[in-house]
């Protein structure tokens, strides 16, 4: 009875839990359903934390040990001696760099120089800034002349030259502009008759003198960020004192295209020339008839410029279209224009070499500066530049050492080479054709040529160079390159020796030249005419210069040429000015 009793108190016992779990559910989800309302809580003792103890090890750790060591105690003591200094600290003060006073600049020159041959010289030079720098204004002038007076020479051969010069520029945020005018006046004498050709009857009938008169206008202008990069612009006119006359216009615009990451340069130009000499060749009996030129270009030039690493090429091709408008014909030329360098070894190896080509314009004016002594009666075309061909080093031996050696090939057709003109006993009215003059002869010329340089800078007061060139010729005709040299060589040096004074030489040799002296035969064709070849011996011109300055502003120099007294022949029949010695002062100022 008992056991059934305890199971019976046991199940009821559940029961009562069970009920009481249940009752107490349902009153927390009734508790969710109703609203309780909120309380307001204010506590009036602020909430203090405490950390209660915790096991800390103990800096001195108790020892268990039966041998406990006692430490000994060490008294310390000071032993002081006194020692005498006279040594009194300063403050600490940065060393100061000794600076170099900025050199005085001066906006204008003028400089004077007379010397034996009655030779004379006159510079003057001034540049003035203009709305703060933005705009200049620079005028120039320029003048050299001598008596001549030189020996064995039977007619005048003074000579003078004179240059004015006016430019104007201005620059602003994304393009700069210029123009320039120039004015120029030359006298030279036809005085190179060979000896002992004529008598001092004809000969003091000669009126050798002859004046070169030239004005032009230049302008250019230079674009940033635009594709239109540069324009260049000429207007010349030149003229003579035998009514021979010449216009010049040429008009060069310049434009860049990228493409991807290269850049496409594309030149191009419209080339003119004209004029007319009064009088026909020295080679006609006759004097007549007049002698007309008129040629004009029209050139386009696109080139790659790529750039890798040490490598830099240029692709490109020159078109041109030459119109000869006097004789109505008409020619279209490509040329190449490539170039391209390679640093083997940084700047002390570099590796250059190109073909380019092209259609030069020859004129009346470019002849005088080369040659003076031409006569008025010239035949003026184009020269067929088919290709310069070109292969060389250059570099640096040391630092202060720099080298280029170039071999290069030329194929030319047309060259303008030099030739005396034949005596024409049948035209004495004009001071020109005693055989004293040249003429421009026309030739297909292939050069061949080898040039060598070496530069020194021994240190920033003196420097040093020298270069040789060797040429051989093949022309169409079988005649020699009348007046062109095989060798050619120059040496130079400057030295500043101090503060005060400065120095410098140079020395050229031109190796030996060939010629013809000719006479003109009636009926007979120029080829034909009697004529013997002229060789003219190479020489040697030695120049120097000295000066000293005796402030910023004031200074003297002098001046020694053709030291070695060699009365040699530039051209045939034409012999120079010995030992010549000119001096001089400079002086700068503002003006």
């Amino acid at each position: 009875m008992k056991t059934k009793t305890s199971e019976h108190i046991m199940q009821h016992s559940i029961k009562l839990t069970l009920l009481f779990i249940l009752i107490l559910v349902q009153g927390v989800i009734a508790q969710d359903k109703e609203d309780i309302g909120t309380e307001t809580v204010t506590v009036v003792k602020a909430y203090k934390p405490t950390i209660s103890d915790a096991f800390k090890v103990k800096s001195l750790p108790t020892l268990n040990d039966s041998i406990v060591l006692q430490k000994k105690k060490i008294n310390y003591s000071i032993f002081s001696v006194p020692v005498a200094s006279t040594f009194t600290p300063a403050k600490g003060k940065a060393s100061a760099v000794k600076k170099s006073p900025p050199p005085q600049l001066f906006n204008s020159y003028a400089s004077v120089g007379l010397g034996n041959f009655n030779n004379a010289l006159v510079d003057f030079y001034t540049s003035r800034d203009i709305n703060r720098g933005d705009e200049r204004l620079d005028i120039g002038f320029n003048h050299h002349s001598s008596r001549g007076d030189i020996d064995g020479v039977a007619l005048e051969n003074i000579f003078y030259n004179t240059k004015l010069d006016a430019a104007f520029t201005k620059r602003d945020r994304d393009f700069d502009w210029g123009a320039s005018v120039g004015l120029q006046h030359q006298l030279y004498n036809w005085y190179g008759i060979p000896e002992g050709a004529f008598d001092e009857a004809t000969i003091n009938a000669i009126d050798e003198r002859q004046n070169y008169f030239n004005a032009q206008v230049k302008a250019h202008i230079n674009m940033e960020d635009s594709f239109f990069k540069r324009g260049e612009l000429l207007l010349r006119r030149f003229w003579d004192g035998t009514d021979s006359g010449e216009n010049r216009f040429l008009i060069a615009p310049t434009i860049e295209v990228p493409i991807t990451s290269e850049m496409v340069t594309i030149k191009t130009k419209v080339d003119y020339v004209s004029g007319s000499f009064e009088n026909a060749s020295v080679n006609n009996p006759e004097i007549t008839p007049e002698i007309k030129y008129s040629h004009v270009q029209f050139g386009v030039t696109p080139s790659l410029l790529i750039l890798r690493d040490d490598l830099t090429v240029n692709l490109g091709a020159s078109i041109v279209y030459g119109l000869d408008t006097e004789n109505s014909d008409n020619s279209f030329f490509i040329y190449p224009v490539v170039t391209a360098s390679y640093r083997l070894s940084g700047e002390n190896v570099i590796a250059y070499g190109g073909i380019v080509g092209g259609l030069e314009q020859n004129s009346y004016y470019d002849f005088v500066a080369d040659n003076p002594y031409v006569s008025p009666t010239l035949g003026i075309t184009p020269t067929d530049k088919q290709y310069d061909a070109y292969v060389g080093l250059k570099g640096k031996l040391l630092s202060n050492i720099s080298y280029n050696i170039k071999g290069s090939y030329t194929a030319e057709n047309r060259k303008p080479l030099y030739k005396l003109n034949p005596v024409n006993t049948f035209r004495n009215e004009e001071a020109y054709t005693y055989g004293n003059s040249f003429d421009v002869f026309y030739d297909d010329v292939k050069t061949l040529g080898i040039f060598g340089e070496i530069n020194v800078d021994v240190n920033r007061n003196f420097t040093f160079g020298v270069n040789a060139e060797v040429y051989d010729y093949d022309t169409e005709t079988d005649n020699p390159a009348w007046n062109l040299p095989n060798l050619t060589g120059s040496l130079f040096m400057d030295y500043q020796i101090g503060e005060k004074w400065f120095m410098g030489a140079n020395l050229f040799f031109v190796g030996e030249r060939e010629d013809v002296s000719s006479q003109v035969v009636i009926n007979t064709i120029p080829a034909d005419f009697p004529a013997t070849i002229v060789t003219l011996d190479s020489y040697f011109d030695a120049n120097a210069h000295i000066g000293y300055r005796f402030n910023n502003q004031l200074s003297v120099f002098a001046r020694a040429n053709n030291i070695a007294n060699n009365n040699y022949q530039r051209w045939s029949n034409y012999p120079v000015q010995g030992f010549q010695v000119l001096a001089g002062a400079t002086y700068k100022f503002d003006f």
